[in-house]
């Protein structure tokens, strides 16, 4: 079994900057692609960035050149660097682990963006 732990959201101005982590534990043998989703309220979960394990990057043109995604393998833990934030970027964040065969969520934390 994997547990994924997200922290660092909060409320925030727009402008303003905020640091997600997604930290996994338990049966850990390899951990593959890591991403982190949002939800926002009445719409559907989004993907909003991706790396592999090597580091390769991807990320959703609404968030490209405000958001920067990092990882750390030795600590099992993904992180997601937010700035210029917008009011559209409130929701829930999620992370999302693929540890083979299987793909973990996180149980989410809130980012809520004020105008």
């Amino acid at each position: 079994q994997v547990q994924l732990v997200e922290s660092g959201g909060g409320l925030v101005q727009a402008g303003g900057s905020l640091r997600l982590s997604c930290a996994a534990a338990g049966r850990l043998f390899s951990i593959n692609d890591m991403a982190w989703y949002r939800q926002a309220p009445g719409k559907q979960r989004e993907l909003v960035s991706s790396i592999t394990r090597s580091g390769s990057t991807r990320y959703a043109d609404f968030v490209k050149g405000r958001f920067t995604i990092s990882r750390d393998n030795a600590k099992n833990t993904m992180y997601l660097q937010m700035n210029s934030l917008k009011p559209e970027d409130t929701g829930v964040y999620y992370c999302n682990v693929n540890v083979p065969p299987y793909w973990y969520w996180g149980r989410g934390t809130q980012v809520t963006v004020s105008s």
